[in-house]
């Protein structure tokens, strides 16, 4: 398949967004973390050990964004709590301690969480991030969670489609009007409070949430999917690329397990982990830059290092030749 020529330009309003231009630009390759910021490859969850300074010190070294994950339950049919902490709740709280690094969340389950009291804590979140959020959206893994909440996992995808419009119209739209399938009306006799920083709030779609190539591309402002498979890298961002169009420019990106060796010569190993050394991943992340990769989000649970040396080391010699963007400007 032939390469689609990465052109096109970020929309004007999300080429101002504080949170989305330092993520994303057109033939930039950029890197975030996937909370929490620590290893624990043996349990369920983390110790939450020293996050507050693990993440100043990523905001400090110049790294892209903190990706927070939804998972309400422990499901010991997955056996991974992401960070514990409520993503929204902790996004508030980073807000606090970090900077200029870029909050995302991937992603929120939308199906299982009311839209409206979505774009309250969104609206809130980007507010005290000072447009520094980034709404990341998915349907969610694990079946188990949707007859706790009493809502049916076969019309997932649907309701996802129906929750996010009913969050445009009340983030975006003053004394918003809008009819909703699943869930109540807007009138035009309430107005939501606060509202985003910008014209609105990016949103990108984690994993595919159900939904088609095309409709992804035509509704939101990027996918930030999960690769098993690097040498299928051309062919996923080709199909990206050709739903998107040439005119606008919209990322496509991936998240990862992920362990960095600590020789630094060590080969990239097979297997749904990213494992390698610094030299190995220097060449991979430069060839998937080529190939239109946007920005990749890795995730510490595997890693037999400590997170802090993991920082330091990709801060030192990785992040020159990917640095985070400045806000505002297009490459």
């Amino acid at each position: 398949m032939a390469t689609i020529s990465l052109t096109g330009q970020l929309l004007p309003e999300l080429a101002r967004h504080p949170g989305y231009s330092r993520l994303f630009q057109p033939g930039h390759l950029t890197f975030g973390f996937i909370a929490p910021l620590e290893s624990y490859p043996d349990t369920p969850g983390p110790t939450l050990a020293g996050h507050a300074e693990l993440a100043k010190r990523v905001d400090d070294a110049g790294f892209s964004a903190i990706w927070l994950r939804d998972v309400p339950f422990y499901d010991p049919n997955f056996g991974d709590v992401g960070q514990v902490l409520d993503p929204l709740i902790y996004a508030g709280y980073l807000a606090a301690i970090t900077r200029r690094i870029t909050i995302g969340t991937a992603g929120i389950v939308l199906p299982l969480r009311d839209p409206l009291i979505v774009a309250k804590q969104v609206a809130t979140a980007d507010q005290l991030l000072g447009g520094r959020f980034v709404l990341g959206l998915a349907t969610g893994d694990r079946p188990a969670e949707y007859p706790a909440f009493g809502v049916e996992f076969e019309n997932r995808a649907e309701r996802f489609r129906d929750a996010l419009d009913v969050i445009r119209a009340a983030t975006e739209q003053t004394w918003p009007i809008h009819a909703s399938r699943f869930y109540g009306h807007l009138s035009g006799t309430l107005e939501l409070v606060p509202k985003p920083v910008g014209r609105r709030v990016p949103v990108v779609v984690i994993g595919h949430a159900g939904q088609t190539t095309e409709w992804t591309a035509s509704r939101t402002d990027g996918i930030l999917s999960y690769i098993s498979n690097p040498s299928r890298i051309p062919e996923i961002v080709d199909q990206w690329r050709a739903a998107c169009g040439t005119d606008v420019f919209k990322p496509y990106g991936y998240g990862t397990l992920f362990d960095l060796d600590r020789d630094p010569n060590m080969p990239i190993q097979p297997g749904r982990v990213l494992r390698g050394g610094r030299n190995a991943l220097r060449e991979l992340w430069l060839r998937q830059q080529e190939q239109g990769v946007s920005h990749v989000a890795l995730h510490f649970k595997p890693q037999r290092r400590a997170a802090s040396e993991v920082v330091d080391e990709l801060g030192e010699h990785l992040l020159p030749l990917f640095p985070s963007l400045k806000p505002g400007v297009q490459s």
